[in-house]
């Protein structure tokens, strides 16, 4: 899974705009468009799904799910949990 946060994160670590990313994943811009706008986990069907995270890991981004380790040795970005 993916949200809507990692995936505009992985974006911006790309230097990419949505219309570009739709162009790599072979997406619409309006799905990407909505994909970002989601509140959390992006919703969406599973092949534009998984046409969304082939795409980014072919441009080396790795999606880092919730108390998950990486697998890679790259630099990346991860939200800590609230402090109580």
């Amino acid at each position: 899974m993916i949200t809507a946060a990692q995936l505009r994160a992985a974006r911006a670590l790309l230097g990419i705009d949505q219309k570009a990313l739709a162009e790599l994943s072979s997406l619409s811009l309006p799905t990407i468009q909505r994909m970002e706008a989601s509140d959390g986990v992006v919703r969406g069907n599973v092949d534009s799904l998984m046409k969304l995270i082939g795409a980014l890991d072919a441009a080396g981004i790795e999606v880092i799910g919730e108390r998950a380790t990486s697998s890679g040795g790259g630099r990346g970005v991860r939200l800590k949990e609230p402090s109580p």
